[in-house]
């Protein structure tokens, strides 16, 4: 009797980890489907978006809907992977559509020089806000519309807190 209670013990332990493994399972497919294909959290830092977005890391929330559907307007802030290097994600704001003239400032470090681009069809024109320190379409041309990841929707500016004590 000892050893059917036991056994009997050991399967109903099996089965409510098994059903909570299959619950856990459930749960990380829910987060993968929202964060691949609806919203995600992007922690955003560096200079180049300076002032809207400061050089520390800043928390932004991001649709991954409206550019699947040609919702992207100039002056809109999007995530996108970079066209140099595939794994790094940008945050830019988008300057020109497919079509849009563009006139940017060529080396805004060291001249006033403006040249004027259309951007070509299936591209667009991103830039950073503070053009004295941004790696964006000045350098690297127009971005395939293909690499837009999201459009950013809400920033948050994260404040760490460091406890001291005496």
């Amino acid at each position: 009797m000892g050893v059917r209670n036991n056994v009997t013990v050991f399967l109903n332990f099996a089965k409510e980890g098994f059903d909570k493994a299959v619950l856990v399972s459930k749960l990380f497919c829910c987060v993968h489907v929202v964060n691949t294909y609806f919203c995600s959290v992007v922690l955003a830092y560096g200079p180049s978006m300076l002032p809207t977005i400061s050089t520390s890391s800043s928390l932004l929330l991001a649709e991954r809907v409206s550019h699947r559907f040609n919702k992207v307007v100039p002056g809109d802030i999007v995530i996108l992977r970079s066209p140099e290097v595939p794994r790094k994600v940008l945050t830019k704001r988008v300057i020109g559509l497919e079509g849009d003239r563009v006139t940017y400032v060529v080396d805004p470090n060291n001249s006033d020089k403006s040249d004027t681009v259309v951007v070509p069809k299936g591209h667009i024109w991103i830039e950073g806000d503070n053009i004295y320190n941004s790696y964006d379409s000045r350098n690297f041309g127009a971005v395939p519309f293909g690499l837009l990841q999201g459009k950013v929707f809400w920033r948050a500016t994260a404040k760490w807190l460091v406890l001291t004590g005496k």
